[in-house]
C-alpha cells in the first residue's frame, strides 16, 4: 500500500476514533444534521503492545446526524436497531492505524500491518441515570477488516465495558472501561510470528485467542459557537493477555492520545428534539 493509500485510509480512522467524542451543544432542540471540517491530531503506538508511537496530523470530518434510526453524534457514528427505555442495539465501529513494519523494531523484515476497520452489533443497557448524567453497560461484537486494495477478514473482537457520560458547563465528558476478547486469528493478525521470519532474538510465535487486554478511554468535547473540540486520552494494557509471551510486545502498558477543533459550516433547517 502506498503512503497516499495509507493517509487515505488512516484519515477514516481519526474520523471514527474522534467521532466518538462528538456531540453538539446541550439544547432542547438541534438541527437534524450538521457538517465541518476540522484538524485533528493523534499520538498512536505502532500497535498495541508496542514500544514506539507514532503522530499522525490530518484533515478530521466533522459529521453529527440525529435521525431516528442513522445517527451520528456523541456515542459514535451507528444504526440505531432498538430503542427502548433502557435497552437499545446499535452498530459498534472502530479502525487501527497502519505500521510500516520498516519502522518498527519489532517487525522489522515481516509484513506490513494495514489499518483495519472493525463493524459490528453493539447491546447497550442503561444501569442508572439522573439529570446531566448515564451509566451503561456496554456490549459491542465486532468484525475487523484490513482496509487495502484486497480487503481480508482477519477475525472478531469483543469488548464489554462500562460506560459513563456527563455533561457539565457546557461539557461533555465520558469515560469507559473494560477487557477486550479477540478471536486466535485477530490476536495472531497482530502478534503472530511466522516461521520465515523468525531471528534468533524474534522465535516464532502463534497467538491463540480469548483474553486481549484491558482498556480505559477518557473523552471530552464542547461546542463554542461556529467551533467544536475534541479529545481523548485512552490506557490500554496487554498484561496476562494470552499473546503477552509473544516475542512483538515490547511494552505492556500503553497511552494514545488525541485532539481536533472543527469549524462547523452548514446545518440543516430542520430541527429534532434532543434525547438525553
Amino acid at each position: 500500500m502506498s503512503r497516499a493509500e495509507r493517509a487515505r485510509s488512516l484519515h477514516g480512522a481519526i474520523a471514527i476514533a474522534l467521532l466518538a467524542g462528538c456531540t453538539g451543544a446541550a439544547r432542547a432542540d438541534q438541527p437534524l444534521w450538521e457538517a465541518g471540517i476540522g484538524v485533528g491530531v493523534l499520538r498512536l503506538p505502532h500497535y498495541r503492545g508496542s514500544d514506539q508511537s507514532h503522530t499522525w496530523v490530518l484533515p478530521v470530518p466533522y459529521f453529527v446526524y440525529r435521525g431516528d434510526i442513522l445517527r451520528a453524534d456523541r456515542d459514535g457514528a451507528r444504526a440505531l436497531l432498538v430503542n427502548a427505555e433502557r435497552l437499545d442495539v446499535d452498530i459498534s465501529v472502530a479502525a487501527t492505524a497502519p505500521t510500516r513494519s520498516e519502522d518498527n523494531r519489532a517487525r522489522a523484515g515481516m509484513p506490513d500491518l494495514a489499518p483495519t476497520f472493525e463493524i459490528g452489533p453493539n447491546v447497550n443497557f442503561t444501569l442508572a441515570r439522573g439529570g446531566p448524567w448515564k451509566l451503561q453497560a456496554r456490549l459491542p461484537v465486532r468484525a475487523a477488516f484490513t482496509l487495502e486494495s484486497g480487503p481480508d477478514m482477519i477475525g472478531w473482537l469483543c469488548a464489554p465495558n462500562v460506560n459513563v457520560d456527563v455533561r457539565t458547563h457546557g461539557w461533555n465528558v465520558g469515560v469507559l472501561t473494560g477487557p477486550i476478547f479477540g478471536t486466535r486469528r485477530m490476536n495472531g493478525y497482530f502478534f503472530d510470528v511466522a516461521p520465515e521470519f523468525a531471528s534468533a532474538s524474534r522465535p516464532a510465535y502463534r497467538a491463540p485467542g480469548g483474553y486481549a487486554g484491558w482498556r480505559v478511554v477518557s473523552g471530552v468535547s464542547r461546542r463554542f459557537g461556529e467551533f467544536w473540540t475534541g479529545a481523548f486520552v485512552a490506557a490500554d494494557t496487554v498484561r496476562g493477555a494470552r499473546f503477552d509471551d509473544s516475542p512483538l510486545v515490547r511494552k505492556r502498558d500503553t497511552v494514545a492520545f488525541g485532539f481536533a477543533v472543527s469549524w462547523v459550516f452548514a446545518q440543516s433547517g430542520q430541527r429534532v428534539a434532543r434525547e438525553d
